[in-house]
């Protein structure tokens, strides 16, 4: 037996007894198509994950999850991790040291005192909220963005919907997982920071719009204050309850699993984002590409002025956050991938997913820079950085376009970063936000370097793309939950992350190509002109 295996029984033995102890750490996050399990050992390697595959539905107009789905998938991404250890392992975990849930931010998710669901979940990607936003907004003289639980809450009212009244509990996805696994109604900050604007210094909900909202509704004479029904907000490192005995047996059916297990704050997609990218301290940040597309940049000061383009967020330790969210990122060049494999098969040919992506990128990686005069808006649904309530996917090219594969898979690339590269200007243009670099994480970087050059190009900026990009959010919330339980008393996130999880490089970093980066610009100007046509396809109706 050579060195290295002998390296890699010692390892496997190490984990073996780690696993019998219960010291690992648990992170599962509820995607926006995939849930998603990562376990990590002490030195915060990944040493299992599990998934499970599930999708939204928009019903009666409404986007939206049913909560039985979310625990099936939750009890099926959890038996696909345990499979997964035990093939591995030998081993089937009886216990861990924490255990941290995350999720996609915001949405509306209202129940009674009875714990029941008062109406269907309505996720992040509505954009029905519009004049409720708007009113809020001037209200606080802070910028409430449409998916906010706030703003539903708001339109809710204004619709006269009488479940308000009934309400006992408001929270997020993320935020009810972890309430029936321990009885505890809390959110970590940045999750928080999507329900209702935080006061950074307190770090927690801002107590004057909290009257002022209170004020607002005053007439309607609701059996509750705004207060009342919001949960608790911990910011990271503080416990957030134990796994219960009906929680242990929600999480694990076969009843494996014991209860006691101290949990963390649960958190937002964005947070764990943050934390999986070292992106907590001031100029740093991160791009998350998936079905949408937001970047999180950690200001050193607060804004100018309100944009309703920004949001302001927090991170996992209640610093303020510049986030730009676009709710359209990857769904409709999924969709153009998904035409391509079916062309495919119309001809008897055949190419399983991983391999026709990972083709379609590196053709979109010979593209000519501007992408030869073809143009797309990726626009399924609604997108508040250019204003619009609805979408329609819309492709153009100029009569004499270079019409290649090539050209044609490039375009549908820069249109997942065009929305985000208009609400990135604000930033550092207007507001002269210094980023020294971004970090780009999910799926979209899966081939390397080609997604990675693509936003770096969009954005004029270095991107890098660390190693475990691929674990991302779950990874990022296990490390959240190691925080909690092996931290020092006065160790802040910031220094945990840096002195112990990202202690090597383990990464590349490519920064703008001048001619691509110049070409992204003329394909910009040309999406901009799209907008126009885009607003006149939302005529067309089902």
């Amino acid at each position: 037996m050579n060195r290295k295996e002998q390296g890699k029984m010692k390892f496997t033995e190490q984990i073996r007894n780690d696993l019998q102890s219960g010291n690992t750490f648990l992170g599962i996050e509820f995607g926006s198509t995939r849930i998603k399990a990562s376990l990590i050992d002490a030195g915060h390697r990944p040493i299992a994950s599990g998934s499970f595959q599930w999708e939204n539905r928009l019903e009666n107009g409404v986007w939206t999850y049913r909560l039985e789905d979310a625990m099936a998938g939750l009890q099926a991404c959890y038996a696909d991790l345990i499979k997964n250890v035990v093939q591995a392992y030998g081993v089937t975990p009886e216990t861990y040291r924490a255990i941290g849930f995350s999720g996609m931010m915001h949405g509306y998710l209202a129940l009674d005192k009875n714990g029941r669901l008062l109406t269907p979940f309505r996720t992040w990607r509505n954009t029905m909220t519009d004049e409720a936003a708007q009113e809020l907004t001037a209200l606080f003289s802070y910028h409430i963005p449409q998916r906010w639980s706030i703003a539903h809450l708001y339109h809710s009212i204004q619709n006269g919907e009488a479940h308000v009244a009934n309400i006992d509990h408001l929270t997020t996805l993320a935020g009810y997982v972890h309430w029936r696994l321990t009885g505890e109604r809390v959110l970590g900050v940045d999750e928080a920071s999507g329900m209702f604007p935080i006061d950074t210094a307190a770090k927690q909900f801002h107590p004057r719009m909290l009257s002022a909202f209170d004020t607002l509704i005053a007439q309607r004479q609701y059996p509750w204050k705004l207060a009342d029904i919001l949960p608790r907000v911990a910011v990271a490192g503080e416990p957030a309850g134990r796994l219960t005995e009906e929680g242990a047996l929600l999480l694990d059916p076969a009843g494996t699993l014991q209860p006691g297990v101290p949990l963390c704050p649960p958190e937002g997609d964005a947070g764990t984002g943050m934390v999986a990218t070292n992106s907590v301290q001031p100029r740093t940040g991160n791009v998350s590409v998936g079905t949408s597309v937001f970047a999180m940049v950690v200001l050193e000061k607060e804004l100018s002025r309100l944009y309703r383009e920004i949001d302001l967020v927090t991170t996992p330790a209640g610093d303020p956050v510049a986030m730009v969210h676009c709710n359209n990122g990857t769904s409709d060049l999924d969709g153009w991938v998904s035409l391509i494999r079916d062309c495919m098969r119309t001809c008897g040919a055949e190419a399983d997913a991983d391999t026709l992506y990972r083709s379609l990128f590196e053709a979109a990686d010979r593209a000519d820079a501007d992408c030869g005069g073809l143009v797309g808006c990726n626009y399924l649904s609604g997108e508040h950085i250019t204003a619009f309530s609805e979408g329609r996917p819309l492709f153009i090219r100029l009569p004499d376009a270079h019409f290649s594969a090539a050209n044609f898979m490039r375009a549908q690339l820069y249109g997942v970063f065009a929305s985000l590269r208009i609400g990135m200007d604000i930033l550092t243009r207007s507001e002269s936000v210094k980023i020294a670099g971004l970090c780009g994480h999910g799926g979209f970087f899966r081939v390397p370097g080609v997604g990675q050059r693509m936003m770096a190009d969009a954005l004029n900026t270095p991107v890098t793309v660390l190693d475990t990009a691929g674990d991302g959010g779950p990874w990022g919330m296990a490390i959240l939950a190691a925080y909690m339980a092996q931290k020092t008393k006065d160790e802040t996130l910031a220094g945990y992350l840096s002195d112990r999880v990202f202690t090597a490089d383990g990464g590349s970093t490519l920064s703008p190509d001048p001619a691509e980066a110049e070409g992204f610009e003329i394909y910009l100007e040309r999406y901009r002109l799209l907008l126009d046509a885009e607003r006149s396809a939302l005529k067309i109706k089902s």
